[in-house]
C-alpha cells in the first residue's frame, strides 16, 4: 500500500508479535532529518500499536517530501496506510 508520502509492505511472519522496519533513504535530506522522520514513525506506530496485526512484519519506506510535513499529517497517513491493509488482509484471510 502507499500514499503520498509513505510506502508499506505487509509480510505475514510465523512470530505472535508485529514487527516494525522503516526505511529513509538519502535523497529525503541530512542525516539529522532522516533520524527525525524515523523517530516520529516510531513514536506514532508505539502510541498507535492497536493499528497493527499481531502475526505480520510492517515495512515502511518514505517518499520525498515527508520531511515537509507535520507530525499530525504522518500520523494520518500512517494511520490510512494500515487501516487500508488490516482491510486487505482481512478479506484474504476470510475470503
Amino acid at each position: 500500500m502507499a500514499n503520498r508520502y509513505l510506502v508499506v509492505f505487509c509480510l505475514e511472519n510465523n512470530n505472535i508479535n508485529w514487527r516494525l522496519g522503516f526505511s529513509i533513504g538519502k535523497k529525503i535530506g541530512k542525516a539529522f532529518q532522516r533520524n527525525k522522520i524515523k523517530r516520529r514513525l516510531k513514536e506514532i506506530c508505539r502510541i498507535n500499536s492497536q493499528w497493527f496485526k499481531s502475526g505480520y512484519d510492517y515495512i515502511f519506506i518514505a517518499r520525498k517530501g515527508i520531511e515537509k510535513q507535520p507530525y499530525v499529517k504522518l500520523e494520518e497517513s500512517v494511520e490510512n496506510l494500515t487501516y487500508r491493509i488490516n482491510k486487505k488482509t482481512a478479506r484474504k484471510i476470510n475470503g
